[in-house]
């Protein structure tokens, strides 16, 4: 029997790039001081990197969802030119009040739900227990309790940032 990996969760806009409101193309995505080191430091002491992160703005019609996935693969570029590599991102298109038919809609992934986070415990073997989440909303940490996450952070940026959180 193999041991259960510990993950550290991070949503994406306000704690692994400067949240600029709505962002879809590659030039928007700006990379927080410090977060390469802090990814770095928590993939040494073997935690899974996951992002989840909620997405209206494809609900709303801002972007689509193509524009979705090619600012996400571009995120991935950027880390992977770091030697760091996400075990799993996990984004929500919804929102009730949204315009786009097919993505207006309440679901369980949209945090304070729970859904992104436990969908990759079970597809990554993930002890909840034992894991972190670092989020900017509160409904970050709503959703870290909602799925049993042992520990969560909300980040004040500019005075509290992921570099800041010593990982034990």
């Amino acid at each position: 029997m193999t041991a259960r990996r510990r993950a550290l969760f991070l949503d994406r806009d306000g704690v692994i790039n400067i949240d600029s409101h709505y962002i879809f193309r590659p030039e928007q995505f700006e990379v927080i001081d410090g977060v390469f080191d802090a990814l770095r430091r928590a993939r040494t002491l073997g935690y899974a990197l996951i992002v989840v992160t909620n997405q209206s703005g494809i609900a709303r019609g801002y972007f689509s969802l193509a524009e979705y996935f090619t600012l996400e693969a571009h995120m991935r570029a950027v880390f992977a030119e770091e030697k760091i590599n996400f075990d799993g991102i996990y984004h929500c298109p919804h929102h009730p009040d949204g315009i786009v038919a097919q993505f207006a809609i309440a679901c369980r992934c949209r945090k304070p739900q729970p859904g992104m986070i436990l969908q990759a415990a079970c597809e990554h073997d993930i002890d909840l227990g034992n894991s972190i989440l670092v989020g900017d909303k509160d409904s970050d940490i709503l959703a870290a309790g909602a799925a049993g996450v042992g520990q969560s952070y909300l980040l004040d940026p500019p005075r509290f940032m992921l570099k800041d959180i010593i990982l034990h």
